[in-house]
């Protein structure tokens, strides 16, 4: 993705207006929501996806993934059974709405 450089003015408020290209990049609209992420010497702006559309599974996943990477130790290998699990179930179609089957422990 080629870089976009635009520059905003903060208001007596603190408040900015995300100039258009940026926000067509991010793929926010009205309403949309944005973080951001002070690293040192800039701030990197992220889309915040809408928790609407957000299944809970990924989202509980992906905020592990997210707390691993804050901790600096990451995982660099799986467990064997569920890189076996995983590879198993490549191209095998999803239903979100069938029945589980097995016990599941929350």
């Amino acid at each position: 993705m080629p870089v976009i450089r635009e520059v905003a003015t903060i208001t007596s408020k603190g408040q900015i207006t995300l100039p258009k290209s940026i926000r067509q990049a991010l793929g926010v609209d009205v309403g949309g929501k944005v973080a951001f992420d002070f690293t040192g010497d800039c701030v990197i702006v992220t889309r915040v996806p809408d928790a609407s559309h957000e299944d809970p599974a990924i989202g509980s996943f992906l905020a592990l993934l997210e707390k691993d990477i804050q901790s600096g130790r990451h995982v660099t290998t799986l467990p064997d059974d569920l890189a076996r699990s995983m590879l198993a179930a490549l191209g095998r179609r999803v239903d979100l709405n069938e029945d589980i089957e097995g016990s599941v422990a929350l």
